[in-house]
């Protein structure tokens, strides 16, 4: 198995376990939110994907710097989770696509610079921690799920 191999499968678990516990939440709780700061149940799974396709752009380009991401997202009202998820499918196939086509070399050499943050990580270490962020999104999810006293699935199988 290479390192492409790996994060692909990293991301696909990640992905698989994420829909799992999206689909925990009752649809009557997709507003609720902890408090007034907080996303809301659906606002955080849109992030989520969202999120996943300005990084792809990210990668794409190397970097933030002189990047305009215009979101398919953009004035689109919030819907289910299924829909929410059917909706980034085509966008998730391009990125995993995306991340199957990097060489060894790629995932070591290439850097993304994140001049807005200051980071400049190579492509390896970003892919990862493009994963890292779905995976805290979880931990915050399991969160919500607990505070309202929803069964949690289990993501642990």
């Amino acid at each position: 198995m290479t390192s492409t191999d790996l994060i692909i499968l990293n991301f696909e678990e990640i992905r698989r376990r994420s829909i799992l516990l999206w689909n925990g939440m009752p649809e009557k709780f997709f507003n609720w939110q902890p408090d007034q700061y907080a996303m809301s149940s659906i606002e955080m799974v849109r992030h989520v994907l969202e999120g996943e396709y300005e990084y792809h752009k990210i990668i794409e380009n190397r970097g933030s710097q002189g990047l305009d991401i215009t979101s398919p997202w953009k004035d689109r009202a919030y819907t289910t989770i299924a829909e929410e998820i059917a909706f980034a499918q085509p966008f998730r196939l391009d990125f995993i696509e995306t991340v199957r086509s990097f060489s060894e070399q790629d995932l070591n050499e290439v850097r993304i610079i994140r001049s807005d943050l200051g980071q400049s990580r190579s492509l390896g270490d970003y892919l990862l921690r493009v994963a890292y962020h779905e995976s805290v999104h979880s931990g915050q999810m399991l969160s919500y799920l607990r505070t309202l006293n929803i069964p949690r699935p289990n993501l642990w199988d």
